[in-house]
């Protein structure tokens, strides 16, 4: 059980990085754009790979515009990958939208805006002097 198991999870990233290289490379469609493969999990009897992918792009129109461009490609796209992988079953492509990376960066943006606004909140009550004091204090 445990070979079978390493064996997807080996295949599923050899798949990501031919995916990543065939959509970087050899897909020419302008409605797909600049693509970012995060992961892709394969299923047990390699039959389908689910690939997760991300766009920087910010407006859920054109997210759902580029992931239809990518699903109408998907056989070809699987066909491109079949041929840089010796499988003898190639697993069918289903695209799926990744926002972990989007909602990453939202997040560290209102973290940075937080800490900004604390610091300010600080000057302006003079308490950032006090802080800095302390902090040079405690290193030396």
């Amino acid at each position: 059980m445990a070979k079978e198991f390493s064996r997807t999870r080996r295949i599923g990233q050899q798949l990501q990085q031919e995916l990543a290289m065939v959509l970087q490379r050899d897909m020419k469609d302008p409605r797909i754009g600049f693509v970012t493969v995060n992961d892709v999990e394969v299923s047990r009897d390699l039959s389908y790979a689910k690939v997760f992918v991300t766009f920087f792009e910010e407006d859920s129109a054109l997210v759902e515009e580029k992931l239809a461009a990518l699903t109408v490609a998907a056989p070809y796209v699987r066909t491109l990958v079949a041929g840089r992988m010796k499988l003898r079953v190639m697993p069918e492509l289903r695209f799926v939208y990744d926002s972990s990376l989007v909602e990453g960066m939202r997040m560290s943006n209102l973290v940075s805006q937080v800490i900004t606004k604390d610091k300010q909140k600080q000057k302006d009550s003079g308490r950032v002097d006090e802080v800095d004091q302390d902090d040079t204090q405690e290193k030396d």
